[in-house]
């Protein structure tokens, strides 16, 4: 092509327009994007607003749970505070209770076994209304949850799987056992 045929054919390709001219405008460049509305674009815009509120709920859910769950570890931990207590003063209350098992010989101890005895049932009080409880044993079905077996016996008017004895007392804080009962279980 020659240099004339280039610039006659940019000439036509060329439009030019005229600023003066009212027939074009912006807004109605934007009116016509938008009245032209499309559909694919509406619907990619609702699925990410909606994805968004998922989004929300889901954390909104998992901030209640957590709410929810703290206060629950809160009034758990609130009410076993004492646990570690009770556990250490344990032994006492065996040792009290050892002392009044035995015997008194004469008077003079009387007064002393007297003492004892009102010092352990404040002692046990105590403990009592915080929550501590005496594992029932004798007589009672063996719970591998409550009770630990020591020994096993056969005697003569107890069932199979029965508590024939208790070695020593167990106790539990509220529904925690924080000791189990040693016993004796009939086979």
């Amino acid at each position: 092509m020659s240099e004339k045929e280039n610039d006659h054919q940019s000439d036509e390709d060329v439009e030019i327009i005229d600023p003066d001219n009212e027939n074009i405008s912006s807004s109605s460049v934007d009116e016509d994007a938008e009245s032209s509305g499309n559909p694919e674009e509406i619907e990619a815009l609702q699925s990410e607003l909606e994805e968004w509120q998922n989004k929300v709920q889901r954390i909104q859910a998992d901030y209640d749970n957590f709410r929810k769950r703290s206060r629950s570890e809160k009034e758990t931990a609130a009410a076993f505070r004492s646990q570690p207590l009770m556990e250490a003063l344990l032994p006492v209350l065996d040792n009290f209770k050892r002392a009044l098992d035995s015997d008194v010989d004469n008077a003079s101890a009387e007064g002393f076994y007297k003492g004892i005895q009102m010092v352990y049932r404040q002692f046990w009080e105590a403990l009592e209304s915080d929550g501590l409880e005496e594992i029932p044993t004798e007589g009672e079905t063996f719970d591998p949850n409550m009770h630990q077996a020591v020994m096993q016996v056969e005697e003569e008017g107890f069932e199979s799987n029965q508590i024939v004895e208790e070695l020593q007392k167990g106790y539990k804080l509220k529904t925690r056992v924080i000791r189990p009962a040693m016993v004796k279980v009939n086979a």
